[in-house]
């Protein structure tokens, strides 16, 4: 069976170049452009991971992030926060926040995998 895998984030180009990754690695990817959206997939269906822009219109990355970890049917399900955002005060609020890694753009398709693998325990880093 596959790894199911929300990507929430705002650009078309974003989610489709994740989806292509990951779909070559074998995963199964759902995604959402914004964070409403996501909350509403996350009730609806189980994910294995979440894949999280920062920078979205009306509900951030770090909005979505603390509902995601206030609500305890889906508060465990590993968050990797995927954005252009560099900062250190940006990724210690994501940590802060719950946000189980943290991936800057532009990244590689070796490391989408290794941050995927790392938060799920397992080596499927290739």
């Amino acid at each position: 069976m596959s790894l199911r895998v929300l990507v929430v984030d705002d650009m078309r180009e974003n989610v489709f170049l994740i989806r292509t990754m990951l779909g070559k690695a074998g995963y199964e990817v759902d995604f959402a452009y914004d964070g409403e959206t996501a909350l509403k997939l996350l009730a609806q269906a189980p994910f294995d991971v979440v894949l999280l822009d920062v920078m979205m219109p009306m509900m951030d990355g770090f909005e979505v992030l603390e509902q995601i970890r206030s609500t305890p049917a889906i508060a465990s399900i590993p968050v990797i926060m995927v954005t252009a955002r560099t900062q250190d005060s940006d990724l210690l609020t994501g940590y802060r926040g719950g946000a189980d890694y943290y991936i800057t753009k532009p990244f590689t398709s070796q490391q989408l995998l290794y941050g995927i693998g790392l938060v799920l325990g397992q080596e499927k880093a290739s």
